[in-house]
């Protein structure tokens, strides 16, 4: 592994980052990254952090028209509430913090606990829930569905309606709104390793993936023989589909992630999108905007999820609102 020490794997990235990006306020010792300017303005602060590991999520993702702030915690561990009372605090323009929050059950209690400090303090905050996973529920690391993918959405779309002035209450109602209209499905074709253990985290043998796999390596539905690109797309667009299904088809086109787990080229990424995109178009799907990449990720894991949230005017102006982060940018 390119590491110095698994003690030291959070801190080393953040001060790469922080000599990357200087347009970024990161605080190594409180492994909290800020934009700078996340008091001009008197906009609504955005704030939101897990586990490390899943990069670029979420420091990744601050910066104008996204997050305000991001929390890192060790590999795979929830940040601590001082950590968020402290990005809360640093970010707050007088308009309220919304917490963005991954439904792990660690992160939703250290939020939970920083959302009562920061009130305590005289901050407004307001916590969004993201459980778009349909793979399972109550699994090894939740009460309820993961929260994966739909993250970015999530993120990207309260970030740009905070960024046009809007007040807490709006941009919360956005997030859930987005959180809700979100499904995802992910697939392991191979397992992760963490830098701690220095060796693969769960046991999957050659010639076999995992379909529904969480971004720790959590069991999905079930294994199976390795199948192609073609078929994973089918079982997967099939899953979230038959999810979103519960609230009616979709009435107009969707925003689709194609997401690799870490350690999957955007060849393979690309070639995978080309068999979603055709799972969705033979289902009468339209896709108005795609992405494809590594975004959310599970440190070396090869594979790929696929999210898609339907999206009505206001969420498509959203999405193509100007963004500028380390990981995310356009219209700048």
């Amino acid at each position: 592994m390119l590491i110095n020490s698994p003690d030291t794997v959070v801190s080393d990235a953040l001060r790469g980052m922080a000599a990357a990006h200087p347009e970024l306020d990161v605080d190594v010792e409180r492994q909290v990254v800020l934009r700078r300017d996340a008091r001009a303005g008197g906009r609504v602060g955005l704030v939101s952090g897990g586990g490390s590991g899943h990069e670029p999520l979420h420091a990744g993702f601050v910066g104008p028209g996204m997050l305000s702030a991001a929390c890192a915690g060790a590999v795979f561990t929830s940040p601590v509430p001082d950590q968020m009372l402290h990005a809360a605090g640093a970010v707050d323009a007088g308009q309220g913090v919304l917490f963005v929050v991954k439904n792990y059950t660690g992160d939703v209690l250290n939020f939970q606990m920083a959302a009562e400090l920061a009130e305590e303090d005289g901050l407004r905050v307001e916590r969004v829930l993201v459980d778009d996973d349909v793979a399972v529920t109550d699994s090894l690391y939740t009460a309820g569905r993961r929260g994966t993918g739909g993250t970015l959405f999530v993120e990207k779309i309260a970030g740009a309606a905070a960024e046009e002035g809007a007040p807490l209450e709006r941009v919360a109602a956005l997030a859930r709104r987005v959180n809700d209209s979100s499904r995802s499905f992910g697939v392991a074709l191979s397992a992760c390793t963490t830098p701690a253990k220095g060796s693969p985290t769960f046991d999957l043998p050659d010639g076999e993936l995992e379909l529904g796999v969480g971004i720790h390596g959590e069991p999905g539905r079930e294994r199976r023989a390795m199948m192609s690109s073609r078929e994973i797309a089918e079982v997967a667009v099939a899953a979230v589909l038959d999810d979103l299904a519960e609230a009616g088809p979709p009435a107009g086109p969707v925003l689709l992630l194609v997401n690799g787990m870490g350690a999957t080229p955007l060849l393979e990424l690309y070639g995978f999108h080309a068999e979603v995109a055709a799972a969705l178009s033979a289902r009468g799907v339209e896709v108005a905007r795609a992405l494809v990449g590594n975004y959310v990720t599970s440190l070396d894991m090869a594979g790929c999820s696929v999210t898609v949230c339907r999206a009505d005017e206001e969420l498509l102006r959203l999405w193509d609102a100007p963004v500028r982060t380390a990981a995310l940018r356009w219209g700048c």
